[in-house]
């Protein structure tokens, strides 16, 4: 008994290109919008503390408070660049990370460790631990950083929900 037999050959061509895709739709999300929001916010904390840490210094070694704001606030700058540029650089990414249990792991650390930091500082400058132009400074930064740990918090809300998939 004889069987026949075809066999299909299929090429296919691939040409790569030096440009570079961004996913701008990402920025359109609520999840794109929290992380821009959370860089900037995050960025101007950075430079608040940044300056007057290393300006007017307070004594040999920086206060605890506004060290500690510093280091979270720089830790978070990094970590939601890295999360922003991954998700506009690629185009699964966005959808893929949300489903994953990091962003919520990620966002719920951020969230208490920057509403620890801005409280501390908080304290600090309430306290009258600086002087008067250091004091308006660092208050901006303590009440900036209470407003992007509430982005975190919101980001972590809608990180569970969409690791719940619900």
């Amino acid at each position: 008994m004889s069987h026949s037999v075809v066999i299909t050959r299929t090429t296919t061509t691939t040409t790569s290109t030096s440009h570079l895709v961004l996913n701008t739709g990402y920025l359109r999300t609520t999840p794109g919008l929290l992380k821009l929001a959370q860089l900037i916010i995050g960025a101007v904390n950075v430079g608040l503390v940044a300056y007057y840490i290393r300006r007017y210094p307070t004594s040999a070694l920086p206060a605890s408070a506004e060290f500690f704001f510093l280091l979270m606030a720089v830790s978070f700058l990094i970590g939601t660049f890295c999360l922003l540029a991954s998700c506009l650089v690629s185009l699964s990414t966005g959808g893929i990370i949300s489903k994953t249990i990091y962003e919520l792991v990620y966002h719920t650390i951020a969230f208490l460790l920057y509403l620890i930091a801005s409280i501390m500082l908080l304290v600090d400058v309430t306290n009258g631990r600086y002087y008067h132009t250091i004091k308006d400074a660092y208050m901006a930064a303590a009440i900036l950083g209470l407003i992007v740990s509430a982005l975190y918090l919101f980001s972590a809300l809608l990180a569970q929900r969409s690791y719940r998939g619900i």
